[in-house]
């Protein structure tokens, strides 16, 4: 267990650590499940490890889960520090609150309430979003940033439009449909779960994910509370596409990262970071679809540990 989180009782049951299927040898030798309440808002996250702090925050339709095969190993040189989204996986899940700098604003409590006054961040799909959130508006916290698997930071100009080619209208139809504000899009996922999140782990490039994580996160997304929050930041998009357009104005001076899939978005997410930071890194994984973590934990690993070696070797946490 990490000294930041010793105070914080250890959270167990469905979601958590204690209840999580096929986790890499002794996982839970140096990770384990903590509630966190921060910034008016209950956070569960996975902690483990000792070092200079780093910040996992996941995608969709995932939870801290996603990481576990990359977490043993970054924990050999960091605090790692795993965290489910508002209104995913055990932490909290109100009504208001998706937008991305309110969300980012959640990460920078929850990291004061770990006691880490800057930390590096390393965000995946819409942890991208908010990863460039927190950056964006907190650069005195952030000591490096990566960011993966999505074309940029979402922007008025760059769409998605409503008619695109097949290939993408496949993989980026659900922004739109997650976005609209009506308990229909719940209603019609209700019940189909595996078809629903199905097409997307599948539709996304790279390797199937295997039949336990799948059957994990069909389970965990049947909740209707976490289908909820989980359209909340697609509910919010329109705030986002406002907080984002003054951000533009704010270029990141930390050293950027982005990643992505061959299979995938390539080298999209580094691309469109250049335009809005001074220092940018792009590494495109061979053979990897969109679910990297999962995909190519080695290589996913390779890339962070040479990005991070400078923060690794420093002092920053404190």
């Amino acid at each position: 267990m990490s000294s930041s989180s010793a105070r914080y009782p250890v959270a167990e049951g469905p979601g958590t650590v204690s209840q999580a299927p096929q986790l890499p040898a002794r996982f839970t030798d140096t990770f384990a499940s903590h509630y966190v309440e921060a910034g008016g808002v209950r956070q569960h996250v996975v902690v483990g490890g000792a070092g200079p702090p780093l910040l996992l925050v996941h995608g969709w339709p995932e939870s801290w889960y996603a990481w576990r095969l990359v977490m043993p190993a970054l924990a050999r040189d960091f605090e790692v520090i795993a965290v489910d989204q508002r209104g995913i996986g055990r932490t909290d899940k109100p009504r208001e609150g998706y937008d991305s700098a309110t969300l980012a604003n959640d990460l920078v409590a929850l990291m004061d309430a770990l006691g880490h006054q800057r930390f590096a961040v390393v965000g995946h799909d819409t942890g991208y979003i908010i990863a460039y959130a927190l950056a964006a508006d907190h650069p005195d916290r952030v000591e490096r940033l990566v960011v993966a698997e999505i074309p940029g930071p979402p922007e008025v100009a760059s769409g998605p439009p409503l008619f695109v080619p097949a290939p993408v209208n496949n993989k980026v139809w659900h922004i739109s449909f997650n976005r609209v504000d009506d308990e229909l899009t719940e209603q019609l996922v209700s019940g189909r779960e595996e078809i629903f999140y199905g097409y997307e782990f599948a539709v996304q490039g790279g390797e199937p994910l295997p039949d336990h994580a799948l059957r994990y996160y069909f389970d965990l997304y049947s909740d209707p509370d976490v289908r909820r929050g989980s359209f909340g930041l697609y509910r919010a998009w329109d705030a986002t596409l406002a907080q984002n357009e003054q951000r533009k104005s704010r270029r990141l001076g930390m050293p950027v990262l982005g990643i992505g899939g061959e299979q995938s978005w390539g080298d999209r997410p580094g691309q469109a970071m250049t335009v809005l930071a001074d220092d940018v890194q792009t590494v495109v994984i061979p053979g990897a679809g969109h679910w990297l973590a999962e995909q190519a934990p080695e290589e996913l690993l390779a890339a962070l540990t040479t990005f991070l070696a400078p923060y690794r070797g420093g002092t920053a946490g404190g």
